[in-house]
């Protein structure tokens, strides 16, 4: 007579204990044809939000002001006008608001670029609030 082996299964879980064996009837959450699991939707949060301001001086020229509002904001013409006109007329004006890694990184680009033309152009960021 042939004696038929019981199947071992082995819990990939725990790789260093040994495998059990599976019988008859077993209603463990691994043989089972039906588990019930709940899978939650993930919470994704908006990264807070910062604000790249640029700061008037007398001694930047408002073309330059322009010119970067354009090229590393990406601003159309009326726009980056309006917003220059806002820094010389309010002291500080908001060029973008961006993630803080893409905040940091445009206002140190726009002020190595200032630095490297001769100008005193100063850019920082800020938290933003959203409207």
């Amino acid at each position: 007579m042939i004696s038929q082996a019981t199947p071992t299964v082995a819990d990939w879980h725990f790789p260093n204990m040994p495998p059990h064996r599976a019988q008859d009837g077993d209603t463990d959450g691994e043989t089972s044809p039906q588990a019930d699991v709940l899978v939650a939707e993930p919470e994704v949060a908006k990264p807070p939000m910062y604000a790249v301001v640029m700061y008037n001086d007398n001694y930047t020229p408002m073309e330059f002001v322009v010119y970067i509002l354009q090229s590393e904001f990406r601003h159309s013409m009326d726009s980056a006008v309006e917003i220059m006109l806002t820094i010389h007329n309010s002291s500080k004006g908001i060029a973008g608001i961006y993630p803080k890694d893409i905040a940091e990184t445009k206002a140190k680009k726009v002020n190595s670029l200032a630095h490297r033309e001769g100008y005193p152009l100063l850019t920082q960021i800020e938290p933003h609030q959203g409207e």
